[in-house]
């Protein structure tokens, strides 16, 4: 048994060789290249959380220097070390990609063996950066790296760290503790056409069908084209627009509503690294726009985030020919995996190839904070689950939501034509007819009814 030092600091603290070491320990864990893994979306979260914070977890050293790995000539961090104790590792990591690393010791990114990004809570609670939005969550440790999961916990100062989307193979969080969720996956490695070839002997009817609307949503409005990266600001805001009216007819929490979630996703549309980058797409019928999607790429992976579309075009059902566009676009670009994320929808068992599985549970070290985490979270968790996972009980609970969303939006509209009658100019015209959204809702991740629905942000 030796120690090794533990830094919690600031993302924006965080040095050129420790934001360097991240991304060299993250290529070498074997996982899926996950956008929501990388250094940029935890510092991009820090930019709108004020209480997210990062873990630096130091090699082993007889000196106990190794945790000084971020301070820079000129600047003064504001953070805490602590100790830790591990065991010497000449571990065998095996992942779920069948890749298996061995590793005795090292110099992988020098002094740094991992890190641990969380947002800091009430009473020591902690949970996973971005949680509620982040759909892949974790610590990025050197493979074979063997910690205690409670030792790290007091070293970042929680009686609890909670997350929703935990990674597979993760090995400082005991997933036997969670509850295991599939996250289903497009997989076009092979090539659209291969993807597609897929589809007409899985779901024939449903290919045939969203095809036959293509055209005809051509023949209405005009030729239908797809943007796989459009940079226009004004279409990100049309988009977050569809999404909270989405949000509210089908009784959900609007995620944009929130400033944080809104900063995030404006300030991330402008990221461009290469492991983490904003992607914009928007399916067009002639000049208007129909459906539009904002998520998060790498180099190989896709991550589907807010998918949206405009109801007067329901019945075209332009958020499927999105995703069939989307999946032939990112396979030109060199994109092999789209994570359509957790949560149960008809569309996302048409398009998928195969699903990975994540895990929402806490881990947590004895204590007055743990407790009251508890006593405050299990119960709601676990009938949120009981109800997700009968899907009789999962489907009364989201017609329910939906018929609350329609009256809080018929109770809306009567407010603002009564509002409207008051005005000298006389009633306003509406925007458009609402309709249903179909079966494309696609998007972040869950809050309370969401989660017992079944249903993320998508």
């Amino acid at each position: 048994m030796s120690g090794r030092r533990v830094r919690v600091v600031r993302p924006g603290e965080l040095g050129s060789r420790e934001i360097a070491a991240w991304r060299e320990l993250r290529a070498k864990s074997g996982a899926p290249a996950s956008p929501f893994m990388e250094p940029e979306f935890t510092l991009a979260v820090g930019r709108v959380r004020p209480r997210a914070q990062v873990a630096v977890i130091g090699e082993e050293s007889g000196e106990g220097d190794e945790g000084e790995t971020g301070d820079r000539p000129g600047h003064t961090a504001t953070h805490t070390a602590h100790h830790i104790a591990t065991h010497n590792a000449g571990h065998t990591a095996t992942h779920t990609s069948g890749h298996t690393a061995t590793h005795t010791g090292g110099d992988i990114a020098g002094d740094i063996a991992g890190f641990l990004p969380f947002e800091r809570r009430p009473l020591g609670h902690g949970t996973a950066i971005g949680f509620g939005v982040s759909d892949v969550q974790g610590p990025v440790l050197r493979p074979g790296l063997v910690l205690d999961e409670r030792a790290v916990l007091r070293a970042c100062g929680l009686s609890a760290w909670e997350y929703d989307n935990l990674e597979a193979g993760q090995e400082l969080f005991d997933p036997g503790a969670a509850h295991p969720y599939p996250s289903y996956v497009i997989e076009i490695g092979d090539g659209y056409q291969a993807y597609e070839a897929g589809l007409r002997v899985r779901s024939p009817t449903f290919l045939r069908t969203t095809l036959a609307k293509e055209r005809r949503l051509g023949r209405r409005v005009g030729e239908v084209r797809f943007v796989l990266d459009e940079r226009d600001p004004a279409m990100l805001r049309t988009l977050m627009g569809w999404k909270s009216d989405q949000y509210r007819r089908t009784g959900r929490r609007d995620r944009f509503a929130k400033g944080w979630i809104s900063d995030l996703v404006t300030f991330l549309s402008h990221t461009r690294a290469p492991g983490c980058a904003g992607l914009l797409s928007v399916l067009y019928a002639g000049d208007r726009p129909v459906a539009a999607h904002f998520g998060l790429r790498s180099r190989t992976v896709l991550s589907c985030w807010f998918p949206a579309y405009d109801p007067e075009f329901a019945t075209h059902s332009p958020g499927l020919i999105l995703h069939l566009r989307m999946a032939e676009a990112a396979a030109r670009d060199g994109i092999g995996l789209l994570d359509l994320g957790r949560g149960a929808a008809e569309y996302k068992d048409a398009l998928r190839t195969g699903e990975l599985t994540v895990y929402e549970g806490a881990s947590t070290r004895p204590g007055a904070g743990a407790a009251l985490r508890w006593i405050g979270r299990e119960p709601s968790r676990r009938a949120h689950t009981f109800v997700r996972d009968r899907p009789r009980l999962a489907g009364l609970a989201r017609r329910n939501l939906e018929r609350a969303g329609r009256l809080r939006a018929a109770t809306r509209t009567g407010q603002e034509r009564l509002d409207s009658q008051e005005r000298p100019n006389g009633p306003e015209r509406p925007n458009g007819p609402e309709q249903p959204n179909g079966r494309t809702g696609a998007g972040d991740t869950t809050d309370s009814t969401d989660r017992a629905t079944g249903h993320g942000h998508r």
